[in-house]
């Protein structure tokens, strides 16, 4: 099983650098069995949003087909399709909806935020 660093899933995902896209494209469409963590999800995410210029949508749909690859693994895969759900769903950022199930998922009732914007995610409290 082989770890990715967000590098190697945005140039993978981006094609922004084709000797760079070649090496990242033979080892994810390799035979090894690829695992992403939820902290390289989450880096992702704010690359392909902040310097890509992605939408939500765009972002949506390349998660989704990472969940469908054949030999890729997401750590917690329940706690990120839970994260993915909230995020499509709601107006959070996924930061936060990944935040929230994560917490949900080791037992926590709800997450205390002054986040007015991650308050709109079920189980957040915004605390005043």
């Amino acid at each position: 099983m082989i770890g990715l660093d967000t590098n190697i899933l945005i140039r993978y995902v981006l094609r922004d650098d084709e000797k760079q896209f070649q090496s990242a494209s033979q080892l994810i469409e390799g035979k090894d069995t690829i695992i992403i963590s939820l902290l390289t999800l989450q880096e992702s995410e704010w690359v392909l949003r902040a310097c890509a210029k992605l939408d939500k949508l765009q972002i949506i749909t390349l998660f989704k087909a990472l969940l469908e690859t054949y030999n890729v693994t997401i750590q917690s895969e329940d706690v990120f399709e839970q994260a993915l759900l909230s995020f499509e769903n709601g107006s959070a950022d996924f930061s936060d909806c990944l935040m929230v199930a994560q917490y949900r998922h080791i037992g926590c009732e709800k997450m205390v935020t002054f986040d007015k914007n991650a308050a709109k995610v079920d189980g957040v409290i915004l605390l005043a």
